[in-house]
């Protein structure tokens, strides 16, 4: 999907996602020091905004205009400080940060990879990268997701393309859907050594 069908998609509703973190997102992150974070493909910001909300001095980057609009109002309302960047990850250089966030990016191989690439080199010594999406085995044993197979996440594709990070968690791992069965996702954590 282009960006003009973002845009139409996040327009059609109140809150395309939900307003509470991801529940990996908050699960890996909770317990960190607040610092520098940038989310890439942020969309409404629920990620964002509850880091903002921790303290975290956030950059959010989508290149959907309506969604950074409804994240933007949201931290207005709560008083919170983000930076919303309106930007196509195809060529979006990412700050360096102390926490890099990749939540539920699924595009062409030719575009994740170097958008994935940008984001491990972004992170700062010391500093975390946090990938969540959904896994390739979702396919045929989960729910919900693209259903295309070269938009999903392999783990071993994404630990291939972390440099010298320190994995700290690589997991398929369960996610509960209402009504369905569990989604499958790829969960990783990683860490740049301290300088």
């Amino acid at each position: 999907m282009d960006a003009d069908s973002w845009d139409r998609r996040y327009a059609e509703t109140d809150l395309v996602w939900s307003a509470d973190p991801n529940r990996f997102v908050a699960q890996e992150l909770a317990a960190l020091p607040p610092g520098s974070a940038v989310d890439l493909a942020a969309g409404e910001g629920r990620n964002a905004l509850w880091l903002a909300d921790l303290g975290w001095r956030v950059t959010a980057v989508d290149f959907s205009a309506v969604a950074l609009d409804k994240g933007r109002r949201i931290a207005r309302a709560r008083d919170l400080a983000i930076e919303w960047v309106h930007a196509d990850l195809a060529d979006y250089q990412p700050p360096t940060a102390d926490l890099v966030l990749i939540a539920y990016l699924h595009v062409p191989p030719a575009l994740w990879q170097p958008v994935l690439r940008r984001a491990v080199a972004a992170v700062a010594p010391g500093g975390t990268l946090l990938l969540v999406g959904h896994d390739e085995t979702n396919l045929t044993e989960g729910t919900g997701g693209p259903q295309d197979l070269e938009r999903l996440w392999s783990l071993d594709g994404v630990l291939a393309t972390l440099d010298d990070l320190v994995v700290r968690r690589a997991e398929r791992a369960r996610r509960p859907v209402a009504g369905q069965r569990d989604a499958i996702d790829t969960v990783v954590r990683a860490e740049r050594p301290a300088a």
